[in-house]
């Protein structure tokens, strides 16, 4: 059957094709019209062998009693009937239209509007070449005086008056006296004829026209036509001895002029060439039209045949699918009440059908509940600190949760699928899940353990600052199906606070340690300069005297070290109360107040801020130590006298913090001193202990205050440091939002 209808597709194409080639050319179909027919013959036997032998196999169906039989039958006679009957209705009607409407082609009035087409077209090029023949002759009596070498000139000026393309003088023997246009480039113009020259003799004028006879095929521009104008050129008096001369003139046709003369002559031939074919063409499209009505009825009643076939054969299918669901393979149906098979395969089905909407609803509300356990875990997952990834033996990621990705900082759910060791950064870390997991393993196998942990250590790639380490705590565990579990946190912030302890203690006991020699080293060294100071003589004086400064300077300076250690490891409890943060800040800045400060500073203060919970004494330490900080940033950066430190207080936008600003106008801060800034002995000064901006951050902390730490840039390039500080109002008053206008701007300098 699939054989059949290709066949019948096939050849629909091929007379589809040589309809159109029918109706385009016209002689080729008349040339070929024994062997077209002979071939269509041959087509139809062959169809119609076909149906006798489907019919055959129908009919045999049929007797054997086969399932679908009566079905197939009835759908492939309503197929062909309804491909039969319109077929033959559009024949007929086809058939009477054609006929007449190839007689009404050929017109009278079609017929006479050509020719008149013609004679106009003829008309015009003869107006234009008289036209020009005349202009021509006007023209000549400018060549009348002149002679042979100074023609070219006056040639030149008769071209550009006519519009012409070429203008040539010839004399009466066919030679070229000269010439002006695109005939100067060429060795041998085109000569005009001895007809014409004796025309042009006798009638002062003759014109004629080139490039008309030139057919271009389809889809090219029309040839370039020409109109040709040949005069004589009079001699004055009656001078009949020189050889008389000829003025030649051409002028391009309008393109469109062209265009259109070609088609109207064009159409007129191929009407007449038509009109005396008219019989032919007419047998022509009838015979085309009856092998296609004859083709087309087989191929119907073929195609019925072949498409009852295939709405049969999901019958049997069904049919089968009984004998199926009786072995407990149950499967979706439908009742229709008919009396044909169909109805009684679906009959069949109607007992199972209660049963399998049972089995169907259970089995949904089962894949519901595991669903929502699936969407509740993956809710779980993705809303835990903790990093999650799954991997499989040989450590390809299977699964992450966001907060594996958070933890490692890396892209993790584009990885997924491969392996972790591809991930950037994580090679190593890799490496070493996967050695943890094999030791596993074995000590699975002795010990009988259930999982495994281990602390990891997470360095930035290219071997990066210590403060960029990740410090990160991982367990293990295998999982079914020999997947592989990994849960870590990342407790980078809990080192950080061990670290910042173990320093504290380290400064309580330094300043224990070394405070107590440091009195009697500047007692000694003062007491050995007053007993020394009239037995010496003046040079080893000098030197007494600079040891002696030397020992006291240095010890001073310890004093102060060990005074920063401690005040950094004993510092006292926070007493919180209501106090006024532009008081303090001006109480402070009063210290500040000399005209010889190297950096002045200015102030921003919003005297609408309300009173903050805070411990003033500790606040002032706060103060203290930032302004010494921008100051000695400042300096360094622009030198004394220049740059200057802002001090800023405000209401923030929500009226429920009051915002302490400080910035300085040095150099900033690097990258990686930025992530550290707040830990012990973390400095960018040369003489700096680290200690200040921790001290202020453990007062922040005590104060349950936000600090900021940030560059300031302007235009892409670092101009300073800020840092801010925003603490809680004593009570909870609502404040208005400052307003630029609110600030009372001042300056110390």
């Amino acid at each position: 059957m699939g054989v059949g209808a290709a066949t019948i597709t096939a050849i629909g194409l091929v007379m589809m094709f040589l309809l159109a080639q029918a109706t385009n050319n016209r002689a080729l179909y008349e040339r070929n019209y024994a062997l077209l027919f002979g071939i269509n013959v041959v087509v139809a036997i062959f169809l119609m062998l076909v149906l006798v032998w489907v019919a055959f196999r129908l009919i045999q169906r049929l007797r054997l009693g086969k399932f679908g039989s009566r079905l197939l039958i009835k759908l492939a006679a309503i197929f062909a009937l309804v491909g039969v009957v319109p077929g033959v209705l559009i024949y007929v009607v086809s058939y009477n239209f054609m006929s007449r409407s190839i007689e009404s082609w050929f017109d009278v009035k079609v017929e006479g509007a050509l020719d008149a087409g013609l004679n106009l077209g003829r008309a015009t090029l003869d107006s234009l070449g008289d036209d020009l023949a005349s202009k021509a002759r006007a023209a000549s009596m400018q060549l009348a005086d002149v002679p042979d070498a100074s023609a070219g000139l006056v040639l030149e000026r008769i071209r550009d008056q006519l519009g012409a393309s070429d203008a040539v003088i010839w004399t009466g023997s066919g030679q070229v006296v000269a010439s002006a246009g695109t005939s100067r480039f060429q060795l041998n113009p085109e000569r005009p004829t001895p007809l014409q020259f004796r025309q042009a003799r006798t009638e002062r004028g003759v014109a004629h026209i080139e490039g008309l006879d030139e057919v271009s095929p389809p889809g090219v521009s029309p040839p370039l036509a020409t109109v040709h104008a040949l005069t004589i050129v009079q001699r004055p008096g009656f001078d009949f001895s020189t050889d008389p001369r000829f003025l030649q003139v051409t002028r391009p046709l309008p393109p469109a002029l062209v265009a259109n003369a070609l088609a109207v002559q064009e159409a007129n031939r191929e009407y007449q060439e038509r009109a005396l074919a008219r019989g032919g063409l007419r047998r022509m499209y009838i015979g085309t039209l009856t092998l296609c009505l004859f083709l087309a009825v087989f191929g119907a009643v073929l195609l019925a045949v072949l498409f009852g076939n295939q709405l049969a054969r999901p019958l049997l299918v069904l049919a089968d699918g009984v004998r199926q669901v009786a072995g407990g393979d149950l499967r979706p149906t439908t009742v229709l009440q008919t009396r044909d098979e169909l109805g009684g395969l679906t009959r069949s089905f109607a007992v199972m059908t209660q049963q399998l909407a049972d089995a169907r609803g259970a089995v949904e509300k089962t894949m519901g509940e595991l669903d929502a356990a699936r969407g509740n875990l993956q809710t779980i997952l993705d809303n835990l600190t903790s990093g999650v990834i799954v991997l499989d033996a040989v450590g390809t990621v299977l699964q992450t949760n966001p907060g594996a990705t958070r933890v490692l900082r890396a892209p993790l759910a584009a990885f997924e699928g491969q392996r972790l060791t591809a991930v950037p950064g994580l090679l190593e870390f890799a490496r070493d899940v996967q050695q943890q997991f094999d030791d596993f393993q074995v000590e699975h196998l002795q010990h009988g353990l259930d999982h495994w942990q281990h602390a990891f250590e997470l360095h930035p790639p290219g071997g990066g600052m210590a403060q960029d380490t990740i410090n990160i705590v991982a367990r293990g565990a295998e999982l079914p199906g020999s997947a592989r579990l990994l849960v870590f946190d990342d407790i980078s912030e809990i080192v950080s606070a061990q670290r910042a302890q173990a320093w504290g203690e380290v400064a309580r006991r330094l300043a224990h340690e070394i405070k107590n020699p440091l009195t009697p080293i500047q007692l000694s060294a003062e007491r050995l300069q007053m007993k020394l100071a009239g037995k010496v003589e003046p040079p080893e004086r000098a030197i007494l005297d600079k040891s002696v400064k030397t020992i006291v300077d240095q010890v001073d300076a310890m004093k102060r070290l060990v005074n920063e250690f401690r005040d950094y490891a004993r510092l006292p409890a926070a007493e919180l109360k209501p106090v006024d943060l532009n008081a303090i800040v001006v109480d402070v800045l009063s210290l500040y107040e000399t005209e010889a400060a190297a950096v002045p500073v200015h102030t921003e203060l919003d005297l609408r801020c309300p009173p903050i919970r805070g411990d003033s004494q500790q606040l002032r330490q706060v103060i203290h130590n930032l302004l010494q900080n921008a100051q000695d940033a400042t300096e360094t950066a622009q030198g004394a006298g220049s740059g200057e430190v802002i001090v800023r207080t405000r209401v923030d936008d929500s009226g429920k913090r009051v915002r302490l600003t400080l910035q300085d106008s040095g150099h900033g801060f690097a990258e990686n001193i930025l992530k550290r800034a707040f830990e012990p002995y973390v400095t960018t000064k040369a003489k700096g202990t680290g200690l200040g901006l921790a001290v202020v951050k453990k007062i922040a902390d005590e104060h349950g205050a936000r600090i900021e730490l940030s560059n300031r840039i302007v235009d892409g390039a670092v101009v300073g440091a800020q840092v801010s500080l925003s603490f809680a109002l004593a009570a909870d008053l609502p404040a208005t939002p400052t307003t630029p206008d609110e600030h009372s701007p001042t300056t110390v300098a």
